[in-house]
């Protein structure tokens, strides 16, 4: 009889684990589920060419620039209630995103998502921790959670496109509504709230001056990609670099910073970090390129598009269960150089793409690149807190989260700016999109032949910047970190956690 009761106790963590999970999938697919949707969205709502990045990338910034700031709310008011909030603001942007009549509309539903989907990450790691109190089942719980959101990444352009092979584009935001509601029901019986005993003062000035800043700077790249550089961009620009200048200083000001710039001076915690960033970054960039190279340029339905993400996806996700015995055979150095070769190379290889024929080099680079994202998600955030003294690995934690949610929103809007200035400048001048373009009535053969190799010229252009930029980055950490690294990651959460 002792057994049979204490069995369901056993298993209520799990189901715990599971109930956060699937919040976790969502916000992770919600980063990536429009690289394949899009074009339909261009032909339901006809937006701009700078309405289409931001409808992109909206929800990264809004979740990256709100992650530490939720992270210390939750540590002062309660986790669990504000992470059930944060389910529901998202689960109403989700419905009307799915019905949105307008880009300007759709583009609103997905930032009050992002504001929703802030909440998720550093509530739903605290909460797990708090669930397993053995740190063996503890650290499988969090190797769980950390391999879910990279699998949501990967499977979201997947999931998108078989969904919108049978439904309306609507069907890529609608499908969050019943998660969570579930969420929420399952939450209150499996879920228990966390709160930290310390916490510092939630810094107001902070959080506006780094999310007016972030988007007022990217506003003006945007902008000026499309319709070229003028006085109202570059003063827009001026004035978000001058906010985020203002950001960086009074953090070093405050006794309680939302960035702990203090970090950075350990060079293994500022690669690792940049790691996470930049691996994001070309993710992003490179997922909404090729979305639109293998449907509007290949001509591939989109059912046939996502099964070709496919063999990356599984590679990825298999890379994030597989990273730690790799680590323990070539070392953390090793793997971490290991990372930006392999992310950059595969993406390298999509310059061998061309208007007839690209799919084949599309799986082989997806899989390449797939194992190097694979070891990023699963290797920064902990090589990250390891580098850091226990007392700051909360603080570390978050900032690898941001620098990831960054990473996500800022890829597509830098270098998909770069391809879209190719594209103004290389086009036939009929629109500011390919996409657009094509919709264009009455075009010659000549001009959509055109249309297609300046966009296919733009993106070779922005994966080239990608690619290069990780190789020069492994070039830094092979020559700049000390041969082996800080091996406590484990025992400074843990002692984190028995704080807490």
């Amino acid at each position: 009889m002792t057994t049979a009761v204490a069995q369901p106790s056993r298993l209520r963590p799990w189901f715990g684990l599971f109930t956060v999970l699937s919040l976790v999938l969502l916000v992770a697919m919600d980063g990536s589920v429009l690289y394949l949707a899009m074009p339909r969205i261009t032909s339901a709502l006809s937006p701009s060419a700078d309405q289409t990045l931001w409808i992109l990338d909206i929800y990264g910034f809004v979740v990256g620039s709100l992650l530490v700031t939720f992270g210390n709310i939750g540590d002062r008011y309660g986790r669990l209630r504000l992470i059930m909030v944060g389910a529901s603001i998202f689960g109403l942007g989700s419905l009307g995103a799915a019905f949105a009549p307008s880009p300007a509309v759709l583009i609103a539903c997905r930032a009050l998502m992002g504001l929703g989907g802030a909440t998720l990450l550093p509530s739903g790691l605290a909460i797990i921790s708090a669930l397993f109190p053995d740190a063996r089942e503890r650290a499988q719980a969090i190797s769980i959670f950390a391999a879910t959101f990279a699998a949501g990444f990967a499977i979201g352009p997947m999931l998108g496109g078989m969904l919108l092979q049978s439904f309306d584009w609507g069907v890529v935001f609608l499908i969050n509504v019943p998660v969570v509601l579930a969420f929420l029901l399952a939450a209150p019986v499996f879920l228990k709230d966390v709160r930290s005993t310390s916490h510092g003062r939630i810094d107001v000035m902070s959080l506006l001056l780094s999310f007016v800043g972030i988007l007022l700077f990217t506003w003006s790249v945007k902008t000026g990609a499309v319709h070229g550089l003028g006085g109202d961009q570059l003063a827009v620009g001026g004035v978000g670099v001058a906010a985020l200048a203002g950001f960086v200083m009074r953090q070093t000001r405050l006794e309680h910073p939302l960035l702990d710039l203090g970090l950075f001076r350990d060079p293994v915690f500022a690669i690792a970090i940049l790691t996470g960033l930049l691996s994001l970054v070309v993710w992003s960039a490179t997922g909404y390129l090729m979305g639109i190279y293998l449907q509007s340029v290949l001509g591939h339905p989109v059912f046939t598009a996502a099964m070709l993400t496919l063999p990356g996806a599984v590679v990825l996700t298999a890379a994030c269960v597989w990273t730690s015995r790799l680590v323990e055979r070539i070392g953390r150095k090793a793997a971490l150089v290991a990372t930006h070769l392999l992310i950059g190379g595969g993406v390298l290889l999509f310059l061998l793409t061309g208007i007839d024929a690209g799919a084949a080099v599309f799986i082989a680079s997806s899989v390449i690149a797939g194992i190097g994202y694979g070891l990023s998600f699963s290797l920064v955030a902990e090589i990250a807190v390891s580098a850091v003294p226990m007392e700051r690995a909360g603080a570390a934690g978050a900032i690898a989260e941001t620098s990831n949610e960054l990473g996500n929103a800022l890829g597509i809007s830098l270098l998909g700016s770069v391809a879209a200035i190719c594209f103004r400048l290389y086009g036939p001048g009929v629109a500011g999109t390919l996409n657009e373009t094509l919709a264009h009535p009455s075009l010659t053969p000549h001009t959509v032949l055109q249309a297609k190799q300046a966009f296919l010229t733009g993106l070779h252009v922005a994966v080239g910047i990608g690619g290069a930029m990780m190789l020069l980055v492994g070039l830094l950490a092979w020559l700049w970190l000390p041969r082996k690294l800080p091996e406590q990651a484990v025992a400074h959460l843990e002692h984190r956690l028995a704080r807490e």
